[in-house]
């Protein structure tokens, strides 16, 4: 297959890349790194993105942005942060994407546990997330041409732990390594509308 990964280099990218690059061809794309540029915040930066690669047989999406802070501290903008870029990036990139699908492709979109599980200053990051799931459960009624689309929600990586661990109290992290079996699930299996949960 070939698949356009983005966020191929953050550390959800680099264990997918690592999972998928033996069997499919890859290409990667990220906001500063990458074989492509791309800022999902901005339209006109995915649909070039997509004009440059063409045709794909998998879309993956392991990028966003959110805003991580106290809610009673948290201001419109800062909340906007997650909005437009982890939510509304991603719901861009499967809107445009899925017009650069072979029949029968797929499309994979990150949540994340706090959709389900929320933690303090996590507000933002729940929204986003659980907005992600929606879309993806109700993408997959309408798509064409046997597309599929589905997401993954891990828990904290535990190669994450250093930077994330203080504000995932008693959570067992994963490693992106087993995380990365979910995004292989979604992409080289059969089901849509799911939202696979790495916990």
């Amino acid at each position: 297959m070939k698949i356009l990964l983005i966020g191929a280099h953050g550390t959800i990218g680099q264990a997918v890349q690592a999972n998928l690059a033996p069997r499919h061809t890859l290409i990667t794309a990220g906001r500063s790194s990458g074989e492509h540029q791309v800022d999902l915040t901005q339209p006109a930066s995915v649909a070039a993105l997509l004009e440059r690669v063409g045709k794909v047989d998998a879309i993956i999406s392991a990028a966003g942005n959110l805003h991580f802070g106290p809610l009673v501290e948290m201001t419109a903008e800062q909340f906007n942060i997650g909005l437009q870029d982890k939510l509304l990036g991603q719901v861009r990139l499967a809107l445009l994407g899925q017009h650069y699908l072979n029949d029968g492709g797929s499309i994979t979109l990150t949540s994340g546990i706090l959709s389900t599980e929320p933690i303090r200053n996590g507000a933002n990051a729940s929204a986003v997330n659980a907005g992600l799931e929606a879309f993806v459960a109700a993408a997959a009624i309408e798509l064409p041409r046997g597309l599929r689309i589905n997401a993954i929600s891990p828990t904290v990586l535990t190669e994450s732990l250093p930077v994330y661990g203080p504000y995932f109290a008693g959570f067992e992290s994963v490693t992106g390594e087993r995380a990365a079996l979910a995004y292989q699930r979604s992409v080289e299996g059969a089901q849509t509308g799911r939202v696979y949960r790495v916990q």
